[in-house]
């Protein structure tokens, strides 16, 4: 019995290891492909008609347009002190996956440095180089690197002052665009900032998913037969959250439940049908995992 049990143990820690691999391995295929995909964004769409991105790369960019040396040593050389700096305050894995993205995002620009640019239209530029920027930028993140140094900034200073990341991120940008228009003309940075933009919305649905998640919280007497409907009509399961009125001191029972954005529509014409002043907020899930929402659907 006894060898039965270390049998079975090694195996599970033979089965752990070999996932560990499989996802370290699918994690660098993911970094290196998002990094020779923004890598060609820059280079062959970017940086021939002057237009820049947000953060490191923008700076980078905008050095590589007046000195005319390749991009690709600038952003590994600005970057290198901020993932330094990644690696001691942020963490080893987040530093080095983010370390070997903005290696293999140099190399790819370096290698096309020479290639002439897809095309000279800036607004052909901008709409193909920030679909392809968003695009590599993306799967770099969804698998937990970066490819650019000015997020590690971001969360250094967000432990220092009350300012969040995102705002923090901001601030970079606007004041590199600002920089852009006196160094590379208005015309420039105009087209960089719709260039930055569009790239943050095509990051957010690689980074997020298509099928966005939502959080439902149900309030109501009827707790029980709106969560049965849930169930029957959705397919998805719901837990109870026991709470207190605040008003009426009344002990009730919450009903919360994950959905997908198609299916929101459903579950409050199934919860109107039951109790139509029941109480229903919404809110976005960035992601999900785990439970019967990313299997198979409660029966």
């Amino acid at each position: 019995m006894a060898d039965q049990k270390q049998f079975v143990s090694s195996s599970n820690v033979k089965k752990l290891k070999a996932n560990r691999t499989t996802e370290l391995i699918s994690k660098f295929v993911l970094i290196t492909l998002g990094a020779i995909i923004a890598g060609v964004a820059l280079e062959l769409f970017l940086v021939p008609n002057a237009i820049i991105d947000g953060g490191i790369t923008g700076i980078s960019l905008m050095l590589t347009n007046i000195t005319g040396i390749p991009l690709g040593i600038f952003l590994f050389t600005i970057n290198l002190p901020f993932l330094f700096v990644g690696f001691r305050q942020v963490g080893k894995k987040f530093a080095f996956s983010s370390l070997y993205g903005i290696a293999v995002l140099s190399l790819t620009t370096a290698y096309l440095h020479p290639v002439e640019a897809f095309t000279h239209d800036k607004l052909l530029a901008v709409l193909f180089g920030a679909l392809l920027l968003g695009l590599g930028v993306g799967l770099v993140l969804r698998v937990g690197g970066t490819t650019d140094g000015a997020e590690i900034v971001a969360i250094l200073i967000s432990k220092k002052v009350n300012i969040s990341v995102g705002q923090i991120i901001l601030i970079i940008n606007v004041v590199i665009f600002i920089v852009a228009g006196f160094l590379l003309g208005w015309d420039s940075a105009m087209y960089s900032i719709f260039t930055y933009y569009i790239a943050s919305k095509v990051m957010d649905v690689i980074v997020q998913g298509l099928d966005e998640s939502k959080s439902v919280t149900v309030i109501t007497t009827h707790y029980e037969e709106v969560s049965e409907a849930i169930m029957k009509s959705l397919g998805r399961s719901t837990t109870y959250l026991y709470a207190r009125g605040g008003m009426s001191k009344q002990d009730t029972q919450v009903i919360y439940c994950v959905v997908s954005r198609l299916e929101l529509s459903m579950l409050k014409t199934v919860v109107r049908e039951i109790d139509p002043g029941a109480f229903i907020a919404i809110e976005t899930v960035s992601d999900v995992t785990g439970g019967s929402f990313t299997g198979e659907k409660a029966h």
